[in-house]
């Protein structure tokens, strides 16, 4: 299968982090939009724009499905862009019912981009499953440029996440749901801050488990090997220099855990 993902930058590469290990012989096409990261602090006519640039290109390189590997953008223009295209356009959302499924008294951490906090989307999905009402939204749009630069724990993300945090009670939470995909990256501060217990959630397992459900249900075969080839707005990355710091973002993912 050829598969195209696409986020405003490298925070997508947690949906590619996870489809490797459970779809480890495709064709990946991953499209960071470095050209107008950060989403978050967008308008939703900007975000659907470069959405539709994305899927539009990622479909010509023949891509059998694309994954929105983005909150952000997901919220924004999925509904848009499965009305537009005809292939597949798997989106992704906080995983906001398996956190409510696991049950106990404790509270609910949703962490997120501003636009995402904001979506009707999220808020419909809150309002759907939180029958105890345990559920809280926090917007930390500062994660999003430290990401993108690299930079997960230094002493200036450690001020930000306390400065952010800091009328949060740990003692009354239990979980914590990455509502960005750049956020995962920041496990180990969180979890620093937060306290050793908290359990931290994302929605990447079940998007590739849909997206596998949908490529079975069309027939698609195996590309039996892992490639792998990615884009910036559009532009091929050839560079050294660019194809390492993404590839040393995969790694980091399999330690942050």
């Amino acid at each position: 299968m050829k598969i195209g993902m696409f986020d405003s930058g490298i925070g997508g590469l947690t949906i590619l982090h996870t489809a490797i290990r459970m779809l480890p012989q495709e064709a990946y096409f991953y499209y960071a939009d470095t050209d107008h990261v950060p989403y978050g602090t967008k308008s939703v006519e900007e975000i659907r724009a470069y959405s539709d640039a994305a899927i539009g290109f990622l479909e010509s390189l023949g891509c059998d499905a694309v994954v929105i590997a983005c909150n952000t953008a997901t919220s924004a223009a999925a509904t848009y862009l499965r009305e537009k295209y005809t292939i597949p356009v798997i989106g992704i959302e906080p995983a906001v019912k398996p956190a409510v499924e696991k049950g106990g008294n404790k509270r609910i951490l949703v962490i997120a981009t501003p636009l995402t906090t904001r979506e009707k989307k999220l808020h419909d999905l809150v309002d759907r499953v939180d029958n105890q009402h345990q559920v809280d939204l926090l917007a930390l749009p500062g994660l999003v440029s430290f990401a993108e630069q690299g930079e997960f724990d230094s002493p200036a993300v450690y001020a930000y996440l306390k400065e952010s945090l800091k009328d949060i009670d740990p003692a009354r939470y239990e979980t914590l749901v990455f509502g960005c995909t750049h956020f995962n990256h920041f496990a180990k501060a969180l979890r620093d801050i937060l306290g050793p217990n908290i359990q931290m959630i994302d929605g990447s397992e079940g998007t590739i488990r849909h997206l596998q459900h949908r490529m079975d249900a069309a027939g698609k075969q195996s590309e039996g090997k892992l490639s792998i080839h990615y884009y910036q707005s559009g532009r091929e990355v050839n560079d050294t220099s660019t194809l390492q710091f993404y590839e040393s973002l995969l790694e980091h993912l399999e330690n942050v855990k």
